[in-house]
């Protein structure tokens, strides 16, 4: 390329407590270029991140902005010197306009006071530039999760950015607004700016970016053009393994070699019209012993509801759950805990995690009242359960009273895991399990869901993920409008077949 080098990281090494986050590790960007920054979990991205924004300093290396050195205090000094960041949650004030967040803390003033006529002007012809379709003057809160990402990025942009990091963000989004975004980030790069773009959808990284760079512990192990470099071989130097075991071992580690269900079989869940106000209106769902039964359907079909309602997240208008022939009350998290059916939530960190306790602490959290004896809690008890599952799950830690908030989002969703296999279930209920990690985790995540399920273990898995929602099931439900509308089993199980069932299911309620 011929375009100017915008940043450049070099031989950058950063340590923490007992971990080398960063070995020598080198990144350009140049002006127009869209770079896609890969790798496993605890690769070391969100640290590499963080140094180019001014979070961390680096301990070895130089970074240069525009030719020149830099040494940011923080990240308003790295924002302020061209340097913008869109993080996968986003940042943003519900409770204010569009434009107010557009120009949070730098508002246009007029004789003293803020001139919100022209601000909203200003934000009017932003949002008109780049291509995003939404009024400055609405309430941010108003508007769904695409668009505050789209708004996020226009702020970045807005601060004459001459670099935009962009950490996962259409992890959260549907496909309609991830096609939107990945277009504003086109747009971007053909106004000159320089993009980093981490992603663990492979995907989206042909669709949008010029080049990539492979960290692999701590290591840049590959940097180049992303064309020519074909998608097997791409993850296979993420995961350090040969191509050929990647390519015979496919996307994802399900081995669909589950014990074979007898319809005669005793199931162990068996929920009847369930029914809520506005987003269940009838949902019927069993599940048998060693069985993993997906929940199909488009997004506000109703999938992540119903692993709600069966963990008692959601208080119902009707229905009933049956767990090993006993009923459980429901909208009751305890009692549903209690019969043994527990939810992986899909928002791992606003309802999974509490990110300020350790490993240890995080993980013992439930089991606690078993660990204990007259109230006291035994550490020799809690010990052995959280050294059992950090090896059972590879848990990659310092060790178990690390902060669970500092790891990596896999290493955060084996804790969860962790918490509630440590209460020995009868059903597990995974809500996008899979969602925001890498591809290396993602496989061990599939795995361990298979082992669960071979040892008797019901399990109910909602995912985006067509083909992890394939290979992982052995029977699927697809839910249309908060109702279920067909049940694939068998031969029927997959794409073209669910696929079609939420095709009928939308043509038979139209």
């Amino acid at each position: 390329m011929a375009e100017e080098v915008v940043l450049a990281a070099s031989g950058i090494h950063k340590r923490f407590a007992g971990v080398h986050a960063l070995r020598g590790v080198d990144l350009e960007v140049r002006a127009g270029e869209v770079r896609a920054l890969v790798g496993e979990n605890g690769a070391g991205k969100s640290t590499l991140i963080k140094v180019l924004t001014g979070v961390h300093r680096p301990d070895e290396g130089s970074l240069l902005l525009r030719g020149g050195p830099v040494r940011f205090d923080g990240p308003a000094a790295a924002q302020a010197a061209g340097i913008s960041t869109v993080y996968q949650e986003v940042n943003l004030v519900p409770s204010m306009t569009v434009a107010g967040n557009l120009y949070l803390g730098r508002e246009p003033r007029k004789r003293g006071l803020v001139d919100f006529r022209g601000m909203r002007r200003r934000a009017g012809a932003l949002l008109t530039d780049l291509g995003i379709d939404v009024d400055p003057g609405r309430r941010l809160s108003t508007l769904g999760l695409g668009v505050r990402q789209m708004v996020a990025v226009a702020r970045a942009v807005d601060v004459d950015a001459g670099v935009v990091i962009m950490d996962e963000p259409t992890s959260s989004l549907e496909p309609r607004e991830v096609d939107t975004l990945l277009a504003l980030v086109r747009r971007l790069a053909e106004r000159g700016v320089g993009v980093v773009f981490v992603s663990h959808r492979v995907d989206e990284l042909y669709r949008v970016c010029d080049s990539v760079t492979v960290l692999r512990d701590g290591q840049v192990v590959h940097t180049g053009a992303l064309a020519g470099l074909d998608r097997v071989r791409l993850v296979a130097t993420m995961l350090g393994r040969e191509v050929a075991t990647v390519r015979a071992e496919g996307t994802t580690a399900f081995s669909g070699e589950h014990a074979a269900q007898d319809e005669r079989d005793e199931p162990v869940l068996v929920a009847t019209g369930l029914r809520r106000s506005t987003v269940l209106s009838g949902v019927d769902l069993t599940v048998r012993r060693g069985e993993v039964v997906g929940l199909g359907g488009l997004l506000g079909s109703g999938r992540s509801e119903t692993v709600q309602a069966l963990a008692g997240l959601q208080a119902l208008d009707g229905g009933a759950v049956v767990v090993d022939g006993k009923p459980v009350r429901t909208g009751s998290p305890a009692a549903a805990i209690r019969a043994g059916v527990v939810l992986v939530p899909e928002d791992r960190k606003a309802e999974g995690i509490i990110p300020h306790l350790s490993v240890r602490e995080n993980i013992v959290l439930a089991a606690l009242p078993r660990l204990s004896r007259a109230g006291v809690v035994s550490r020799a008890k809690q010990d052995a359960v959280v050294g059992a599952f950090m090896r059972r799950l590879r848990i990659k830690a310092a060790s178990p009273e690390q902060k669970v908030g500092e790891l990596s989002g896999g290493n955060q969703q084996k804790v969860v895991l962790a918490r509630w296999l440590a209460m020995a279930p009868r059903v597990l209920l995974l809500d996008e399990p899979t969602r925001g990690i890498d591809v290396g985790v993602k496989a061990e995540v599939q795995a361990l869901v298979d082992e669960l399920a071979e040892q008797g273990l019901g399990i109910v898995l909602v995912s985006s993920d067509l083909e992890e929602l394939v290979a992982g099931a052995d029977r699927v439900v697809v839910l249309r409008d908060g109702v279920s509308v067909s049940e694939l089993a068998g031969g029927e199980v997959d794409a073209d077949g669910v696929l079609s069932a939420i095709a009928r299911a939308g043509k038979e309620s139209g």
